[in-house]
């Protein structure tokens, strides 16, 4: 069979999710199954000493016995990218590694699984974008989008013309009650109408959605100063508190599932935080220890308070860095993703772009 390559418009679409929860519904139907990412981008050092997560989590979910050098030739790390511009990447040896590590990982296995890495332009200055990936491996691409406002369809339209034949078709992630009915009645007859396949459109779930409170002060090695607030509270977007108590408190007001940042000396805007539902903890820097005042309130309110040493403006890079990233790969959400398929996605058409 050829492979199937998971690629998408932009980052954090839920291709790995995808990916894994496919190969799974695979081995279900009796396929022996492969995975392979050929470029490693979640990384936790600007070098790349440290491995891309998602292959680790393949090789335990698929039972694979695979190398990691294998599993994710090519490190693509900031520090990789400038080697490249400086001309002390090779693109014809990289396309070789990747291949051979392709032929050795689908040697006696009925279908890989091939994850793409980061955004759709990912890898081009060794020409190494997923559409080049699907080109120098001979596979077959599902397209994950989003879809939130009729202009998102340009990126699909875009991603197809760069695919050309490999496009197998587009799959739709975490699309909003408020989106579905404009993307199912105006959105997939357009696609269609333009010879586009459409696999589904999976509804948006908050275990997918967003990050805990927990996993983001793990993520930032922040200290939680609040003892009796949970931390099981999603956070999906964040808002910064650098005004006025007023305006601030009109800001948060309409905003919800957030995390508010501001600095640790600013008792005015924590306690305005703490008025607004929408607000589900805070995030103060600086290393400042808030007032017992306001620790006592967010304790009562069950909102809890995360405290880090850095400045604000780096708190908010690195949290929105958390955010985008997405919540921890885990065989929890992988789980979540593959009863998805199975209930809102064409999982045998999918599966038949192999053959």
């Amino acid at each position: 069979m050829n492979p199937i390559l998971i690629t998408s418009t932009d980052e954090s679409t839920g291709k790995t999710a995808v990916t894994l929860a496919l190969a799974q519904l695979a081995r279900e139907r009796g396929l022996d199954v492969g995975y392979m990412k050929p470029k490693g981008t979640r990384l936790q050092s600007a070098v790349g000493k440290t491995l891309d997560e998602d292959p680790l989590l393949a090789r335990e979910l698929l039972d694979l016995d695979a190398e990691m050098a294998d599993l994710e030739p090519v490190v693509y790390s900031p520090t990789f990218v400038e080697q490249a511009l400086r001309g002390r990447e090779d693109a014809t040896a990289l396309h070789e590694r990747v291949r051979e590590s392709y032929d050795g990982l689908a040697a006696d296995r009925d279908l890989v699984f091939i994850d793409g890495g980061g955004s759709f332009s990912t890898g081009g200055v060794v020409d190494l974008t997923d559409a080049d990936v699907a080109d120098l491996l001979d596979a077959t691409a599902v397209l994950i989008a989003r879809y939130e406002q009729p202009g998102d369809v340009d990126a699909v339209l875009s991603a197809a013309r760069h695919l050309g034949d490999r496009l197998g078709g587009v799959l739709f992630n975490a699309v909003t009650d408020a989106a579905y009915d404009q993307l199912t009645t105006d959105v997939v007859p357009f696609l269609e109408g333009r010879g586009i396949t459409v696999f589904g459109a999976l509804p948006r779930v908050q275990e997918l959605a967003g990050v805990t409170v927990a996993e983001l002060a793990d993520d930032l090695g922040a200290q939680v100063v609040t003892a009796d607030a949970p931390t099981d509270a999603f956070i999906e977007r964040f808002t910064v508190g650098a005004m006025s108590a007023d305006d601030a408190l009109r800001q948060f007001r309409r905003t919800r599932d957030a995390a508010m940042i501001t600095g640790g000396d600013r008792s005015d805007i924590q306690a305005a935080a703490l008025e607004a539902p929408g607000i589900k903890c805070l995030l103060l820097t600086g290393g400042f220890r808030p007032a017992g005042a306001v620790v006592g309130r967010a304790e009562e309110e069950g909102v809890p308070i995360l405290t880090v040493q850095t400045d604000t403006i780096t708190a908010v890079e690195r949290a929105e860095d958390v955010l985008r990233q997405g919540r921890a790969r885990s065989a929890e959400t992988v789980d979540v993703m593959r009863g998805l398929l199975e209930d809102g996605a064409d999982v045998d058409g999918m599966l038949a772009l192999a053959e």
